[in-house]
């Protein structure tokens, strides 16, 4: 690519992302109603179910609530990036049905520039909603213990790279489903799979069948390694497990965003 073309994909870039945000500013009831989800799950887990959960993780000793809420918060987090990609599928999806898309590829702009926005807009969105939800727990007391420069720094690219994999999942739903809604359905997933993660009880307390579904999926092997990085606890191979799936789901959802965004509208 030359650096004229190169200067043409940026500047269009760069406008298809301020579009991206304007559209969040003035709508922004969609991203509220993802962001409450965690918000009010963290509140839940923590004060109606917190001194149970915490005694059944402890072995059962006696409960210790900021034992349980420093074991809930990178789950939740890793939640939050799951719920606000939903918003992204809705948001693609509107412009494919509102015929916007359509005249994006009548006109001479850089035409990755269009899912590149929404790509950009999503994962600042994220990290936004991450630290957000963040604020909210260790205003309810999440401490970190021990954790350096370099493991919040490995915290946050992980929380980068995890929001980039799903934003682009999120991109091709919007792009297949034939109205919002179907993309808001498509993509629960996203915010679905936590559930069945170690995101609120640890897997070797699951029944023996349903460990490899819970321990396997990508959503664990991510809340383990951002788990021992703000914690310290194992992080084993869970780690590479982790990366693996974020870029496997990067590639995948990329390729998949740009069949579907380049395919002729029927």
């Amino acid at each position: 690519m030359s650096s004229l073309a190169l200067s043409l994909a940026v500047r269009d870039s760069s406008t298809m992302l301020r579009r991206n945000l304007l559209h969040v500013r003035r709508y922004p009831s969609l991203t509220l109603n993802l962001l409450l989800t965690p918000v009010i799950l963290l509140l839940l887990f923590v004060y109606i179910f917190g001194d149970v959960m915490s005694a059944g993780i402890g072995g059962g000793g006696g409960p210790d609530r900021s034992a349980y809420i420093a074991y809930l918060v990178p789950g939740l987090l890793l939640m939050t990036i799951g719920g606000t990609t939903i918003g992204t599928a809705v948001s693609v999806s509107m412009d494919m049905t509102e015929g916007i898309i359509a005249r994006f590829r009548t006109m001479a702009i850089h035409r990755p520039s269009v899912l590149i926005g929404h790509v950009v807009g999503s994962v600042l969105q994220c990290v936004m909603s991450v630290v957000l939800v963040g604020a909210v727990a260790v205003a309810i007391g999440f401490r970190s213990t021990d954790a350096t420069v370099l493991e919040w720094l490995a915290a946050f690219g992980l929380l980068v790279l995890f929001a980039l994999a799903l934003t682009w999942i999120a991109v091709g739903m919007g792009l297949i489903s034939p109205t919002p809604e179907a993309a808001s359905n498509n993509a629960m997933p996203l915010i679905f799979l936590p559930f069945i993660s170690s995101a609120f009880v640890p897997v070797d307390s699951m029944p023996g069948w349903f460990q490899p579904i819970a321990e396997y999926q990508p959503f664990t092997p991510a809340i383990e390694t951002l788990r021992g990085l703000l914690l310290g606890t194992e992080i084993g191979h869970n780690g590479w497990l982790a990366i693996v799936w974020s870029l496997a789901l990067t590639v995948l959802g990329y390729f998949w965003s740009k069949a579907s965004f380049n395919r002729d509208p029927k």
